[in-house]
């Protein structure tokens, strides 16, 4: 097979610009020319190696349908009544057009799969490169000595017309199918290096370095540790260190997967590609290149992708069992003609041993799984499940172990409000229109949720007067003349408020939850909280439920706390769960299953399960998650629901059925044609293969899978 580029983790995100007139000028971002005032250029195109081999491959494959395509029509025309086209040329000159077309499809574009064919044959590893190989070869061949010196053969090798029967259009044709399907996985070994370019691009270019308290904007591989770097706000955190000045609030979610923001203060540990919130700080960078966390992701990633064996395939396991016997019986068909055979013996031998290699060469093998891994793919994109290739449909009939991520696969992934309580005789539209009215002048993350609540509920703002914000406890104000607080148990034991039995009870059942709940406090007495937390998306239970009845065991690994992962494990029915998973975690627990022997499917949705997805045997990404887990993953849920997962589980077990299906459709015709091939006949009944009858083994072979596959098209895959 061909070999695949690894893509780099140091410094592949760096790149130069210069002048296209200008090679001396180079600078580190795009801009013009200081010599001319042209548009600068990147230096390196970034175009990797697979990406040049896909693009090679495409062109050959434009190539081998280009001259197939008239072959296969010349061929075909053959079973036209009074064809029209030997009205042009007769029979004997229409099979010197075949045999011109074919070469550039077999000399060039097809090549390299005689070169591996030959290489399987030397190394005895047989596999269906060695069986496309030997037949194709050996009916091009075939064909060629047949137009070059037709008198050799019998009669019964000859048509009406005193041509022999040749085989240029199936020659081509297998070789054009299986061309196609090298197309489709030289697209899906991309998959890595897509996710591990989506990882490089969390970390910027370009840092801010403070030196003597002036600011100095360098590129990142010029950090050293002990360097003191400038974070602004929504940037991301260009290396791994501690805060030095400032606080701020970081999104972590790369790490724990988790939507709510972190609290950092001075001290507080920092990791690069995480995002910055709403304030600035300095950092001193501790761990720089190799040493920062995202570059131990990107590394995991690329590990934990190449690792992964390419899974056998079934026609290989055919092949490896179907070419020696077809060799063994073409050898002995040799030399049972020539010493039992009538005179010419040998001519009648070397015809018949031929014609066994012929009509076993199995056309439709090549045709059967792309055709069902193509209409599949369909059926599974009308259905919101987007594939990559065959090895995931192969893989996901096999499951037996499904790893879930929590926040944004089973839950929506972004924090919202689940409850706004009161107590006593206290409004409860009051307190939700003094919760609205603070967070508005808040920036903190989860007033944003507060917000879009208040906006979905239609609530009426009211003016706040002397606001205040406290890091780590929450907002003050004061609302109509009172003052209104709104924060946690420190927040409340700082105001002098106190909280009522009731309350604390109420709010300690949502905290053992997992939700986030703050206090509201009117005029020196609290009167209501707001829990807010990350909802269970609609279809998570169901999926699930369904997933476990058919015999597939659910884990949930989750970086948020015991707690909240407690809570939710307990409302979906999974008694198998962990909490605070670090991405290295979930990989070694990914590992672990799989050293038991199970096969393990991943779902996830965030950076935090970029090296799971590319462990597993099948990763699963959801289609609202990260373009990361997207790109790591085999299958994209596009609706981002674990019902998808039901869908793609339904549509693999479809897909391998068919694909069977077709293989024995694609080797029955030419097994049973194999002894006919090989005389068995001829001293019963006088009669040998004809060669009609061996086109037409191979063409009705062919149809047959073609239909089988269309099949899948009425398959249902959602119940």
């Amino acid at each position: 097979m061909d070999l695949v580029e690894e893509a780099s983790v140091l410094h592949t995100n760096v790149q130069q610009y210069t002048c296209p007139m200008h090679s001396d000028v180079l600078k580190d971002e795009p801009g013009d020319c200081p010599v001319c005032g042209m548009d600068l250029v990147p230096k390196q195109a970034d175009v990797s190696a697979e990406e040049k081999s896909y693009k090679k491959l495409i062109n050959k494959f434009k190539i081998a349908v280009g001259f197939t395509f008239p072959i296969f029509l010349i061929a075909m025309s053959e079973m036209i009544p009074g064809n029209p086209l030997y009205e042009l040329l007769s029979l004997k000159y229409w099979n010197w057009v075949q045999f011109a077309l074919s070469i550039p499809v077999v000399f060039y574009a097809t090549w390299m799969f005689f070169e591996r064919a030959y290489r399987s044959i030397k190394t005895w590893n047989l596999n269906m490169f060695t069986l496309i190989g030997i037949g194709a070869g050996v009916a091009w061949l075939f064909s060629l000595f047949a137009i070059l010196v037709p008198d050799f053969f019998p009669v019964q090798f000859k048509t009406e017309q005193g041509t022999v029967h040749v085989y240029f259009e199936a020659a081509t044709v297998i070789l054009t199918l299986v061309l196609f399907g090298q197309l489709l996985e030289a697209r899906a070994h991309s998959r890595t290096n897509s996710a591990v370019k989506e990882l490089l691009k969390l970390a910027p270019n370009k840092a801010i370095r403070v030196i003597n308290g002036v600011d100095e904007t360098i590129s990142i591989d010029k950090i050293s540790k002990g360097d003191l770097l400038r974070v602004k706000p929504g940037d991301s955190i260009p290396v791994d260190g501690v805060i030095q000045e400032g606080e701020s609030t970081v999104d972590e979610s790369m790490i724990t997967g988790e939507p709510v923001p972190v609290q950092k203060e001075i001290g507080d540990a920092v990791s690069s590609g995480t995002i910055n919130g709403k304030r600035s700080f300095v950092m001193i960078a501790e761990k720089v290149g190799a040493e920062t966390l995202l570059s131990q992701i990107i590394d995991m990633v690329n590990k934990a992708s190449r690792s992964q064996a390419p899974i056998q395939k079934l026609a290989d396991k055919i092949s490896s069992y179907f070419v020696p016997a077809v060799v063994f019986i073409s050898v002995t068909t040799f030399i049972l003609w020539v010493i039992f055979g009538p005179e010419p013996a040998y001519v009648y031998a070397l015809v018949n041993a031929i014609a066994v290699l012929i009509i076993a060469c199995p056309c439709a093998l090549g045709l059967a799984t792309p055709m069902s891994v193509m209409v599949g793919v369909g059926k599974g994109a009308q259905s919101g499940v987007l594939i990559k290739n065959a090895e995931a449909l192969e893989r996901m009939d096999k499951i037996d172990v499904l790893v879930i991520d929590k926040t944004g696969t089973i839950t929506e992934g972004k924090p919202s409000v689940e409850k706004v309580g009161s107590i006593g005789n206290v409004d409860k539209d009051m307190v939700l229109q003094y919760i609205v009215s603070l967070n508005q002048h808040s920036e903190h993350p989860l007033a944003d949720a507060a917000l879009s609540y208040g906006k979905l509920k239609n609530v009426s703002i009211l003016k706040v007067d002397d606001f205040s914000s406290v890091t780590g406890m929450g907002v003050s104000g004061r609302i109509n003349g009172e003052p209104v607080y709104l924060g946690n148990d420190k927040m409340m034991s700082e105001a002098k408020v106190v909280v009522p039995e009731n309350l604390l009870v109420v709010v300690s059942a949502h905290q053992k939850q997992g939700k986030t709940v703050s206090y509201l406090a009117v005029g020196g007495k609290a009167v209501g909280f707001v829990a807010i937390g990350d909802k269970i998306k609609e279809t998570s239970k169901k999926a699930i439920k369904e997933l476990q009845d058919s015999g597939v065991s659910v884990i949930m690994l989750t970086g948020d706390n015991h707690d909240t992962a407690k809570a939710v494990a307990e409302q979906l029915n999974l008694v198998d769960f962990k909490a605070e998973m670090l991405p290295q975690d979930k990989l070694a627990e990914v590992e672990r299953l799989q050293a038991e022997g199970k096969k393990v499917a991943v779902a996830g949705d965030g950076i935090n399960d970029a090296p799971a997805l590319a462990k597993s045997d099948v990763g699963i990404a959801m289609g609202t998650g990260t373009a990361v887990a997207i790109e790591s993953a085999a299958i994209t849920l596009v609706k981002g629901d674990l019902h998808g997962i039901v869908k793609a589980h339904n549509l693999s077990k479809a897909v391998m059925k068919n694909i069977k299906q077709n293989l024995f459709f694609a080797l029955i015709y030419n097994t049973v044609g194999i002894p006919v091939a090989a005389g068995l006949l001829y001293p019963f009944f006088g009669l040998l293969l004809s060669p009609m009858i061996a086109a037409l083994a191979m063409s009705f072979s062919s149809v047959s899978v073609i239909a089988n596959a269309l099949r899948l098209r009425t398959v249902k895959i959602d119940e």
